[in-house]
């Protein structure tokens, strides 16, 4: 019976060299699509005097891989792509929370640390930040939650005039949620600073197993676009090379 595959398959990618996150965990691409394995060599031909070439051979060979994930996992980035640490927490943001105006206006998340801006809605146009002093008509001034060295709730000011038009504003803002969420962040490492892994593709259908196992990748496209509509769908590519004991890669099948 000839092996016949139906599918994306299931990938695995374990970290093993270069620069390892810390507690280096194998992570399997959930929501998978599809992945490409190309492998690619170079053909060299020697040619005399006639059209044909007399001779022909293989030279340098580039093994590839190329895929599309519809789940966004940061802890999947750490490990295989940047190798840097998580941390448990993330600045949340909120978009458009509906308030009116007043000398005070504490945002229903009362921890927000970073202002992204406030709408007015009878004009739909962006309301300019005072900043530190006091604002204008159609302006307000924007206060951080403190934690030290008390405890105090952001605040949003608006000016004398629009609080007594009851004006209706949309608040934007981050605030930190220590409890939920994951953030990985990712600063300025020197040229080469990457994690290295095996790679694992396999599939089973009709009782048949079909697999490639790459010893030894690195990444180097990672992309997080969005769309009208549609659902979110990150594209990567990694190459393969050999890894210390010469092992390139292996083909299992049933």
């Amino acid at each position: 019976m000839p092996n016949t595959q139906f599918g994306s398959g299931v990938f695995f990618g374990s970290p093993n060299a270069g620069n390892l996150a810390p507690n280096p965990t194998p992570m399997s691409l959930s929501v998978l699509q599809d992945i490409t394995l190309s492998i690619k060599g170079d053909l060299k031909k020697l040619y005399g005097m006639f059209q044909a070439p007399v001779a022909k051979a293989r030279g340098k060979i580039d093994v590839s891989l190329k895929g599309k994930v519809g789940s966004l996992d940061p802890q999947f980035y750490s490990q295989l792509y940047f190798g840097t640490a998580t941390t448990t927490g993330m600045l949340r943001p909120v978009f458009n929370e509906p308030a009116v105006a007043a000398a005070s206006v504490t945002p229903a998340n009362s921890t927000a640390s970073a202002n992204k801006g406030v709408i007015n809605v009878s004009t739909g146009k962006t309301m300019t930040c005072s900043g530190t002093t006091a604002p204008a008509a159609g302006q307000y001034k924007f206060i951080p939650a403190t934690t030290t060295p008390t405890v105090t709730a952001a605040e949003y000011v608006f000016n004398a005039t629009d609080i007594a038009n009851n004006l209706a504003v949309l608040l934007s803002y981050e605030w930190p949620d220590l409890v939920n969420g994951t953030t990985l962040h990712v600063g300025q490492e020197l040229m080469g600073y990457a994690p290295e892994f095996e790679g694992l593709l396999y599939n089973n259908f009709r009782n048949s197993c079909f697999g490639v196992r790459l010893y030894s990748c690195v990444m180097g496209q990672l992309s997080i676009p969005t769309k009208q509509e549609d659902f979110w769908i990150s594209d990567f590519d990694a190459e393969a090379s050999t890894d210390v004991s010469g092992n390139l890669l292996d083909i299992f099948s049933d």
